[in-house]
């Protein structure tokens, strides 16, 4: 894609942080936003909540592996800009958890006694 090594899996390394570091960049796929407006959009977008440790460790990492940077501010507050290389890696990312998902929901629609296990049970005993 980018020429970048392992784009796909740039954000599997970051382990418990993947999460985070996915609604992190999707959000700023949106535009450019400091710490609370992506904590609000992320909740409004996904549910989930980041905490204020989490969020913050994960733009930290997001940033040293460019996938992020900040931006000039005039007040205390820093904003965050998705990068080239985020785009990049963010794209790749979510079409892995794409093809992923539509496997899942391709072999639940193909297997309807998946989707109600009390009834595989029933079925056997």
């Amino acid at each position: 894609m980018s020429g970048m090594p392992d784009d796909d899996k740039v954000l599997t390394g970051f382990g418990r942080y993947a999460g985070p570091a996915t609604l992190i960049l999707s959000s700023l796929a949106g535009g450019i936003k400091h710490g609370y407006a992506l904590t609000k959009d992320i909740e409004a977008f996904a549910g989930v909540r980041l905490a204020p440790g989490t969020l913050y460790e994960a733009l930290a990492r997001l940033d040293a592996q460019g996938l992020i940077e900040g931006v000039e501010s005039d007040d205390r507050r820093r904003p965050y800009r998705l990068t080239a290389a985020g785009a990049t890696v963010l794209r790749a990312h979510l079409e892995a958890q794409r093809a992923a998902a539509e496997t899942g929901l391709r072999r639940l629609a193909a297997n309807p006694q998946a989707a109600n296990p009390q009834a595989a049970d029933w079925a056997t005993s």
